[in-house]
């Protein structure tokens, strides 16, 4: 038997260095396991490519280049945000291709109105970014939003993020074709066939965490919430992502319980 392959999907203007420790934490916690971090097109190798309108064509970009790399399915979809979109539409286009899906911080129609699934509180900042930012305070912006243990600003952290998008640099044309995919996209009424977890922090200050609670009530997945980390739960809290996921293999529909998580309810 083939050990197991994990891809894991970022989101909007993320490519897959913005994991950080994350993959290499993960492969410890899965012992054996392949893990393929891919970009979107737009996004990090690929951000000279045009960005899809949607998500269906997301996935679609996906599929060929891990099929260009010889890596098949089945896989294992660990995804954020709007990665999460791609993974759910990925599930429910070609069921036979995914073992499972983990979903962290995302946000769907038509689960959740727009103003949770982007929390009206940032609409002016954003606007200020777009009208007026430039890169470092693009990035700094992103990390407080997306960050509750690196809210308060991490210099390391801001200039490694602004050397990548330096040297792989999201135009703002690709940023708002990936927000109108996101914008735009309507996931299924159902859950679906593969198992599905839900992840979220209940500090994220970009997508109202209730968007994943009314996700997996309405599919009746399995749902964890962290009471303390924010939209990029990965970054904040890595460890408990990836101990919560072996967990969660060994006891899929089951109730979890552990420190610091609680069910969606």
């Amino acid at each position: 038997m083939n050990p197991p392959t994990w891809i894991l999907l970022r989101g909007l203007m993320r490519e897959q260095r913005h994991w950080g420790t994350f993959p290499a934490t993960l492969a410890r916690a899965l012992p054996g396991a392949r893990i393929v971090t891919p970009d979107l097109p737009g996004n990090g190798t690929r951000h000279a490519q045009d960005s899809a309108t949607r998500v269906a064509a997301m996935v679609d970009s996906c599929r060929q280049d891990l099929q260009a790399r010889g890596i098949p399915a089945p896989y294992h979809l660990l995804a954020l945000s709007l990665g999460g979109m791609v993974a759910v539409e990925w599930g429910h286009r070609y069921p036979q291709e995914i073992a499972r899906c983990v979903l962290i911080n995302t946000s769907m129609r038509p689960f959740s109105p727009f103003y949770r699934r982007l929390r009206w509180q940032n609409y002016g900042a954003l606007l200020r970014q777009l009208l007026a930012g430039d890169a470092r305070s693009q990035e700094a912006l992103i990390l407080r939003l997306t960050s509750r243990r690196h809210a308060g600003g991490d210099p390391a952290l801001l200039a490694n993020w602004l050397s990548f998008q330096q040297e792989y640099p999201v135009s703002r044309r690709n940023a708002l074709r990936q927000l109108l995919s996101a914008a735009r996209y309507r996931a299924p009424a159902s859950r679906p066939a593969m198992p599905v977890l839900v992840m979220a922090g209940a500090q994220d200050q970009l997508v109202d965490h209730r968007c994943s609670q009314r996700l997996a009530r309405a599919w009746q997945a399995d749902c964890l919430i962290h009471g303390d980390a924010g939209h990029d739960l990965p970054l904040d809290e890595g460890e408990w992502v990836a101990q919560s996921v072996v967990r969660w293999l060994g006891e899929e529909g089951t109730e979890h319980a552990g420190t610091g998580q609680s069910s969606c309810g």
